[in-house]
């Protein structure tokens, strides 16, 4: 991999996006400045706290030593032009459109800080299509017109993120203004990775339709899998025969649960809802919607179907997180389960090897363990929520002998179907064949 010549890059938000964003540019060789509203972040950061878990990024950070810095002060960011990438949250409102509140604050505030000629702005926040052409506008009234702006999607995936970063599948760069599209594509020019330069409006749709084809090939595979708990077909077979066909690879076909985390969730309502108020109606993603949901629930019923009511019955969630190898708990399966379950008169145990903490306060009137023996011990029934590679150093043999009933409801078809029922299990996957 070779080294860009190195810019400098200020960045505008502390969160996921920017942390990763920041270490692994500062790793490139490039002068990074994070800037973030947060004091108490900020502070942390500085004395080399990690707030967040993503595999490898401490040490990152930890490596990249002066090339990157953090403060509260917006002025560091504009005291000399550099490329500001703009990394705040866009969440998702009732109404499903994205809250752009903390993106337009963010220009004001470079308005009022008095961004220096030779800045380029650009958007790493994943924002509806037509954001880019009313900030410019907007920064055209406010006497920006000497900043240059441009559109530059993040694909990182939360667990995976710095390897997602040094090896990505492409790198997006939309804008109007080849200057300032020049500027940010040399940002990665040590990545080897294809460049799609396009206009604005492609580029953020880019980020919005990848997401939302992801989104449904995973509600797919779901239906396939429900469609084979009806039929005796295993889906797990019938996704390896899918995938080998080269017209549609492997990825996204693993049935389980539902998709939850910051992304694909958002990122699909605000498609959804960006195309209703376009005046089309996108049929298929409500239908993707509609099934991540109702997915979920589907675990009641295999609970119910073995245990009955389940008034009174004990159930541990195994795993908290909407995916492995992160903290993040947003949109996460256990959140739905969890008041379900307790809805439905269970006693509810959780446990998870990263996110307990986290979860006391999403999950009340959850019983939360560190350790996953102890928090299936006396249960009837464990329901493997998130893949940790961790629930496979479980003594399952051990723990059968413990278990009130011994029975697992496995939503994400981590585990060996005949070995735990070798063992003495009920065992229920998603979408594979009942003993």
């Amino acid at each position: 991999m070779s080294t860009p010549q190195p810019q400098k890059v200020g960045i505008v938000g502390a969160g996921w996006v920017g942390l990763v964003t920041g270490a692994c540019l500062a790793e490139l060789g490039h002068d990074v400045v994070i800037r973030d509203v947060d004091e108490t972040r900020v502070a942390a950061l500085s004395s080399g706290e990690i707030p967040i878990y993503e595999p490898g990024l401490e040490a990152c950070v930890r490596a990249v030593g002066s090339n990157l810095r953090f403060t509260g002060d917006l002025a560091e960011l504009v005291e000399e032009p550099r490329v500001l990438l703009v990394c705040v949250g866009t969440p998702a409102m009732y109404s499903g459109d994205a809250d752009m509140t903390a993106v337009h604050q963010v220009v004001a505030e470079l308005a009022a800080a008095g961004v220096p000629e030779g800045t380029v702005i650009a958007m790493k926040s994943t924002v509806p299509v037509g954001t880019g052409s009313a900030i410019r506008k907007e920064l055209d009234e406010r006497g920006l017109k000497h900043v240059g702006y441009a559109s530059n999607p993040e694909f990182l995936a939360e667990g995976t993120a710095l390897k997602d970063f040094k090896n990505p599948d492409r790198v997006v760069v939309g804008g109007d203004d080849d200057e300032a599209i020049d500027r940010v594509v040399a940002l990665y020019d040590g990545l080897g990775a294809p460049l799609v330069r396009t206009d604005v409006a492609s580029a953020e749709m880019i980020k919005l339709a990848s997401n939302a084809f992801l989104a449904t090939r995973i509600s797919f595979v779901n239906e396939i899998a429900n469609v084979c708990d009806a039929t005796g077909a295993d889906v797990t077979e019938v996704a390896r025969g899918m995938g080998l066909d080269k017209r549609l690879g492997p990825h996204f076909l693993k049935a389980g649960i539902g998709f939850g985390g910051s992304c694909f969730p958002k990122d699909v309502s605000a498609l959804k809802q960006l195309a209703g108020n376009s005046g089309y109606h996108f049929q298929l993603l409500n239908a993707v919607i509609e099934v991540n949901e109702l997915q979920k629930r589907r675990v009641i019923g295999k609970l119910t179907k073995h245990l009955g009511s389940l008034r009174g019955k004990v159930v541990t969630l195994l795993g908290l997180t909407f995916k492995p190898d992160t903290d993040d708990m947003r949109e996460a399966s256990s959140l739905v389960l969890a008041s379900r379950l307790i809805a439905e008169g269970a006693d509810v145990r959780g446990w998870d090897p990263v996110a307990v903490e986290q979860a006391r306060a999403l999950l009340p009137g959850v019983d939360l363990f560190e350790d996953a023996v102890a928090a299936l011990e006396g249960v009837d029934a464990a329901v493997i929520v998130t893949e940790w590679s961790h629930i496979g150093d479980i003594p399952f043999a051990e723990v059968q002998k413990t278990m009130r009933t011994p029975l697992i409801v496995d939503g994400r078809n981590l585990l060996d179907p005949a070995e735990l029922r070798g063992l003495g299990f009920t065992y229920e996957g998603i979408g594979r064949p009942s003993a």
